[in-house]
């Protein structure tokens, strides 16, 4: 077997495993293919196996016969935001008689107006493309002007401003909106200037309200250009209809916020915004508790009045009113009792901490709490995020929220289950996408990703070839198993690895498969301990479930001994969901829980500031130009 020490061992992807649906362990494609799609749908694919071959520059001093210097796998990167192009809106004079189809009994709309409609064509206003295309729809069919006549801007342009104006409140920003008003009487030294001025408010307040529409829709920022950690197909939106239902309505107001979002979740989010919002400033109100602070149950610590003052504004109603003979009797002593153990225990677990009643820096950040500023801009972003989303998210659901470090099971529209889970560390970050759900694989082999064993398993093949097998990981070339020890680890390989399924495989007892290009899923883990703690960013990038049986049983429509069946009979097996599910793999820093309130987390990953960032560069695009 000395050929294969030829044969170089650098690039390796993941190993061969099965979704098929039979009891019986699987051959016929890897890991990466089947989360792909299936067989065939990678261009990686060959007749002898799966490959990727790194760089040529990677090869090192191969020609002088010098170990391939140790490689690394790069994950996606973040990108400068760059705001969408944008183009003249191009509109010609018109050659034909305007249309008359106004409705006299709104005196508000504007009908004929040829002093202003003659220098439509010259405003210079510039719009990205689907936006300047709608506008130039609007007036290739000489409809009627909407916000001016030739004395000056309507009433309906007043009421469209004021709507524009109120943007904040579904956490957009009106400065991005706004629209220079024309002159307010002629100019004698330029007889033309107020119908110029008037003309360019027309298509540009025209301009504003499409971006309106189409920011609301789906959202300021295109998010596969904050990094390559965000995949989303992004909203189309039909501007057609816009203007001319915006000429029609009776109130332009009212129908610009009746294209906001208007799933349950938007509206607690828009809700807690606009109450956070009118909240006094209450410099002062917020409970501070000591740096360092650390409270075990039995102890004493002054610090205990304030923990508990911090309950009583960060908990939830329900908290309060079920421990409220407690709290009523506590009057400021620093001994650390069981009862209000209890107390301190019952908020951590409403957290998603750990219900230790140990009172450390995790509790001591939910207790305090994030400032209103700092919920504010958390609510705006998440707000945007949602627009990324389905508008309706579903009746039956599973929701993973990465900064919560956990997922939720819905079904009827309501949430059944939820669970502490593990996401990837920020070196190993879990993408923000969608999918669905459909199979289920019991016993199964880890395929092990390229990035694992070229960053992490290669330095020590290099000094211990035989390294993978006394771990009991299987490896093979073009199709043939193959010892790890007889591969010569110095040169440039194609080689598949795996690790068959057992008490140690890294998977666990099962996993949970959405097909995509990232290769992520859900699955369960040996290691246990992870979900005790309260920061859980410790993963490679797929999402590890602290009740793996019980989320396959949600998405199966079984019961978890039937899960249980499965698994003991040891054998790798893939079963398909008996119907798809959504899910939706998310990053929300703000996200509304069950009992109708709004939750905030840490940003673990840092992306909440590369979507602020994103803002700041689409404000600064849409700015006025000097």
């Amino acid at each position: 077997m000395t050929k294969y020490k030829k044969i170089a061992a650098t690039a390796v992807l993941a190993a061969m495993t099965s979704l098929n649906a039979l009891p019986q362990a699987a051959e016929a494609a890897t890991l990466l293919d089947l989360l792909r799609g299936g067989p065939g749908k990678s261009s990686q694919r060959s007749g002898t196996g799966t490959s990727t071959i790194l760089d040529p520059q990677a090869r090192g001093g191969l020609e002088m016969g010098d170990p391939e210097p140790l490689p690394k796998v790069a994950g996606p990167r973040y990108y400068t935001y760059k705001a969408e192009a944008t183009r003249p809106i191009a509109i010609k004079a018109p050659n034909t008689p305007v249309a008359a189809d106004v409705n006299a009994a709104s005196p508000a709309l504007a009908g004929d107006q040829p002093q202003v409609r003659r220098f439509l064509a010259e405003t210079g206003v510039r719009a990205p493309d689907e936006i300047a295309a709608a506008v130039e729809a609007y007036f290739k069919d000489n409809k009627p002007l909407i916000w001016v006549t030739e004395a000056g801007i309507t009433e309906r342009a007043r009421q469209a401003m004021q709507g524009l104006a109120q943007a904040s409140e579904a956490g957009l920003a009106p400065e991005d909106y706004a629209v220079a008003l024309p002159a307010e009487a002629a100019d004698p030294s330029d007889p033309d200037k107020l119908f110029r001025d008037l003309a360019r408010f027309e298509v540009a307040l025209s301009a504003k309200l499409l971006t309106y529409a189409t920011d609301t829709a789906r959202g300021r920022v295109d998010p596969n250009k904050i990094s390559g950690y965000h995949d989303f197909k992004r909203k189309a939106v039909n501007l057609k209809p816009v203007l001319n239902m915006l000429r029609l309505s009776p109130d332009v107001a009212a129908y610009l916020r009746s294209r906001d979002p208007d799933n349950a979740q938007f509206q607690a989010m828009k809700a807690e915004l606009g109450r956070l919002r009118a909240a006094d400033s209450q410099a002062g109100a917020r409970v501070e508790i000591a740096p360092g602070t650390l409270l075990k149950p039995g102890q004493s610590n002054p610090e205990l009045a304030n923990i508990l003052a911090a309950i009583g504004t960060e908990g939830s109603e329900a908290l309060k009113t079920t421990h409220a003979a407690v709290l009523s009797a506590y009057g400021g002593a620093p001994e650390y009792t069981p009862e209000l153990v209890a107390v301190v225990e019952s908020f951590q677990k409403e957290r998603g901490l750990k219900p230790d009643g140990v009172v450390g820096r995790a509790t001591i950040r939910a207790l305090t709490g994030h400032s209103n500023a700092e919920k504010i801009d958390k609510l705006v972003i998440a707000m945007e995020q949602l627009r990324w989303l389905p508008d309706d998210l579903g009746q039956r659901y599973v929701f993973i929220n990465q900064p919560a470090f956990t997922a939720y099971y819905f079904n009827e529209g309501r949430e059944q289950l939820a669970m502490r889970v593990v996401v990837g560390s920020k070196s190993n970050q879990t993408y923000f996408f969608q999918d669905q759900i459909e199979t289920v694989e019991f016993n199964p082999y880890w395929g092990v990703p390229k990035s694992i064993i070229v960053n992490e398993m290669l330095p020590k093949l290099r000094a211990d070839p035989s390294y993978l097998d006394r771990l009991g990981y299987e490896v093979s070339y073009g199709g043939r198993k193959v010892s790890s020890g007889e591969i010569d680890w110095n040169s440039t390989h194609s080689v598949d690895v795996r690790q068959p399924p057992g008490s140690d495989n890294a998977l666990g007892e099962l996993k949970i498969l959405f097909p995509n290009s990232h290769s992520i899923y859900m699955h369960d883990t040996p290691s246990k301990s992870f979900f005790q703690r309260d920061m859980r960013a410790l993963s490679h990038g797929c999402v590890r479930l602290a009740e793996p049986r019980v989320m396959a049983a949600a998405v199966m429509g079984t019961t978890t001994a039937e899960i249980a069946k499965q698994i003991a009979s040891g054998q790798n097996r893939a079963v398909q969901v008996p119907q798809k599910i959504p899910v939706y793999v998310s990053y929300f820093t703000a996200w509304p829980n069950k009992d109708g309130g709004v939750d905030y987390f840490d940003d673990v990953y840092g992306r909440d500031d590369s979507t602020r960032k994103a803002f700041k560069a689409i404000s600064d695009a849409r700015a006025p130009r000097s």
